[in-house]
């Protein structure tokens, strides 16, 4: 016995009619599986919660049509959604112009009274917080109306029906009466989906509709003016299982049976998240006489009722807009994605869903670069305000910014396959630290030269006035240098070119050392060539000190180097582990929605399809374990070169150092003996 929904006053496929009953019962088997994983899919993450919210006083025109009939996308709502740095809940109402599209929108934005113009135009884009989502963006979009014979341009609808499904992760379909076979024919532009968008920019004779599962919004069928008792053979019925029942493929029931089925298996195949929401009393004017006696405000109030039902009903059902794989869509990359998606379409080709995400992740990764070293480059700069410091200092903030720039960039970069966008923030932030400690090293050096220069002064002053041109002018030469070292010495902050300072100005002040010398009287030609090896100790004691403090500066950039390399790795592992667990979320999902598919089918004794559905299914495992393993092969790549990278890195280090090691420990073997004389 077929069983059939009870229609009042209108007939479904000739099923005979009954009263109106309405149970809202939301949970239904089509949508329970996912549920669990959906919410935990869409908290939104750490990364985004501390973006400000951007609320929007009215709608805007987001895509419209110029003056050659093209669609374009319009730059102020553009700049709108670039200032959206949160994740974005994108709910899209379509449907037959004159259904009521707008007041629904209106209803979603919580507004009592209609705010978008009823005749929309293009597509408008209303932005609010998300009333449920903590730091979540809600993004309505309004459709111009559908099928107005009055335009006379069917592609067009097509093309707002497309970029409708594209841009939204919930699609809420908006039509009157009863989902009947006029309905669902009605729906048309499901149908052509597979010609208007592509998945994969390869392959083009391929079939694709079995991947679109992973990257279509969820669906709800709105029904307005709803006059049907959810019955089925005298059973009550969720609205989901109406819908269900609705969409069950139909044997027989005209010579044109395929016509019939064919909106139906599209729906079923491209949303297999689908809801249905029903109205149970009259909105259309023409319906209000069935009302009877109550007054405008009773029916203001019950359809308010009804409505505010019907926006709970949406957002608790919501779900983030992801791209491929997973990735969280902001405001900022839903503009880049109309872009996209309005610039291919009007050129008249055909969207491609993988070329977008490679466009995406172009523009996303070249940001995620400049966002890192953003980072970077403002906490260095608040600690150059501090130079000179240790070179240990300096290394520890350069490691801890270090990291926050790779997390920065790892938050905002997808689809890094070959890890090219990583390595030019490793380099660029390398850059940028080896200036920020030449910066360091200058301060140091003006630092150091500016206190030798005065406590030098009164030695300069006595050596312009002859003061050590006389018997024992030497050693009270010796005595005042030897003072200027233990005062400079005792002065703190002078930091990484302190000895390598105090060795040049030793080696200046030799010359005069060295004129002094010969020229005292007192001193014997034996003392004086005890004296001058002495001095010479003393400068080669200096020159291994300052190499010995090169090479520890140099050791500390090894170790902040390292540190930093083992956190990189810590976080790239991390992203890797996160991404493929999406990506293998993503395809249990649409394997499940499949497996149903398929169930369906048997259960409903279309076997030939079932078959042909199960050698799909079979497929479509084999590529998504294929496409794992190509990822964590990608993945593996990547983080091999990275560690290659730091590994040359290290080794080129460790040269500098030995090549240091080496020169200090001959210098200690030319070290003389003797004790110096001026400056221990």
């Amino acid at each position: 016995m077929r069983r059939c929904a009870s229609v009042s006053p209108r007939t479904n496929d000739g099923c005979q009619s009954t009263t109106v009953s309405v149970k809202r019962q939301r949970e239904s088997s089509n949508g329970k599986t996912d549920s669990k994983k959906r919410k935990a899919q869409d908290e939104p993450t750490a990364s985004f919660s501390d973006s400000p919210p951007v609320t929007m006083d009215k709608p805007v025109c987001i895509i419209d049509t110029d003056s050659d009939g093209k669609l374009c996308v319009q730059e102020s709502a553009l700049q709108i959604l670039e200032q959206i740095q949160q994740p974005v809940v994108v709910v899209a109402v379509v449907g037959l112009y004159r259904t009521g599209k707008s007041y629904l929108m209106n209803r979603l934005r919580w507004e009592t009274n209609s705010t978008i113009e009823s005749k929309t135009k293009g597509i408008w884009m209303w932005c609010v917080p998300h009333p449920t989502k903590a730091g979540t963006t809600l993004v309505l979009l309004d459709t111009e109306g559908l099928g107005d014979v009055d335009k006379g341009d069917s592609k067009h609808d097509t093309n707002i029906f497309c970029l409708a499904v594209l841009l939204s992760s919930i699609l809420v379909y908006n039509s009157r009466g009863t989902i009947d076979n006029k309905a669902v024919m009605e729906l048309q532009y499901v149908t052509e989906l597979t010609e208007c968008i592509k998945v994969k920019s390869s392959d083009e004779d391929a079939d694709e509709s079995s991947e679109f599962v992973k990257f279509f919004p969820s669906f709800i069928w709105a029904v307005r003016d709803f006059t049907l008792e959810l019955k089925i053979d005298d059973e009550d019925v969720t609205e989901d299982e109406y819908l269900e029942f609705a969409l069950k493929l139909k044997h027989g029931i005209s010579k044109n049976v395929k016509d019939y089925n064919f909106p139906r298996e599209c729906i079923q195949t491209y949303f297999p998240s689908r809801k249905c929401f029903t109205f149970p009393f009259p909105t259309a004017p023409e319906n209000m006489s069935r009302l009877g006696s109550l007054d405008s405000a009773d029916i203001s109030s019950k359809f308010l009722k009804v409505s505010d039902h019907f926006c709970k009903f949406v957002f608790d059902d919501s779900s983030v807009k992801r791209l491929k794989d997973g990735y969280t869509v902001t405001g900022r990359v839903l503009g880049h994605l109309a872009k996209t998606y309005v610039d291919t379409i009007s050129s008249g080709a055909v969207p491609c869903l993988e070329n977008a995400v490679i466009a995406m992740a172009m523009i996303e990764n070249e940001a995620a670069v400049k966002e890192g070293l953003q980072v970077y480059q403002r906490g260095m700069e608040k600690l150059k305000d501090s130079f000179p410091l240790k070179m240990k200092d300096v290394s520890s903030e350069h490691q801890n910014l270090s990291n926050t720039a790779t997390q920065a960039f790892m938050k905002r970069s997808f689809r890094d396959t070959d890890g090219n966008y990583l390595k030019s923030l490793e380099e660029n932030i390398r850059k940028l630290f080896d200036g920020y400690l030449c910066q360091n090293e200058q301060a140091s050096k003006r630092k150091c030269e500016g206190l030798l220069s005065s406590l030098s002064a009164p030695i300069m002053e006595k050596l312009e006035q002859g003061f050590y041109a006389k018997p024992g002018g030497y050693d009270l030469f010796c005595k005042d240098l030897e003072d200027i070292g233990k005062k400079y010495n005792s002065q703190s902050n002078k930091e990484v070119k302190a000895e390598e300072v105090l060795e040049e100005f030793l080696k200046q002040k030799s010359v005069d050392s060295k004129a002094i010398l010969q020229a005292d009287k007192k001193l014997t030609e034996k003392e004086k060539k005890i004296k001058e090896e002495q001095e010479k100790a003393v400068l080669l004691e200096q020159e291994v000190k300052a190499k010995e403090e090169k090479q520890r500066q140099l050791e500390e950039k090894m170790e902040a180097e390292r540190q930093s390399n083992e956190e990189r790795m810590r976080q790239m592992k991390e992203k890797m582990d996160e991404e493929i667990r999406l990506q293998r979320e993503e395809d249990e999902r649409a394997m499940d929605s499949k497996l149903r598919e398929q169930a369906d089918l048997l259960e409903k004794g279309f076997k030939e399809k079932a078959d042909l559905m199960r050698k799909e299914n079979e497929e479509f495992k084999r590529r998504s374990a294929e496409a794992e393993t190509n990822r964590a092969k990608e993945f593996a790549a990547t983080i091999e070169n990275a560690n290659r990278r730091h590994e040359e890195t290290m080794t080129m280090m460790m040269q500098n150092n030995r090549e240091q090691m080496m020169a200090i420990m001959q210098m200690n073997k030319e070290r003389p003996s003797l004790l110096p004389c001026c400056i221990s």
